[in-house]
């Protein structure tokens, strides 16, 4: 993918200039609709249970994903560009109930 357009590079600037929680959110509501936001939370929460070598049977509970979608957020956390493992890495300190609970399955 070429990240060097000026529409991906603002996008991109967009991302890194939020500070608070509040003004994420409000971001990602303006941007998506709630069903790419309950998706891409989902995706997230499947990459964090894939990382803890959760099942896909269990995932495939908690989320509904298929378990086409879950082998595809395995390819990218264990062979795409390390984003679901940095991310991972860096909300880990806080308990993943926690994060699971964030995220509102």
């Amino acid at each position: 993918m070429n990240w060097n357009t000026p529409e991906k590079q603002r996008f991109i600037k967009a991302i890194l200039s939020l500070k608070t929680e509040g003004e994420t959110r409000h971001f990602l509501r303006d941007l998506m609709t709630e069903s790419e936001i309950n998706d891409f939370a989902k995706r997230l929460t499947t990459a964090i249970m894939l990382s803890e070598q959760m099942p896909y049977t269990d995932i495939e509970k908690q989320t509904g994903f298929s378990s086409r979608t879950i082998a595809r957020v395995s390819k990218w956390l264990n062979n795409g560009e390390s984003g679901y493992k940095d991310v991972i890495g860096k909300i880990h300190h806080h308990p993943l109930s926690q994060i699971r609970k964030g995220l509102s399955l």
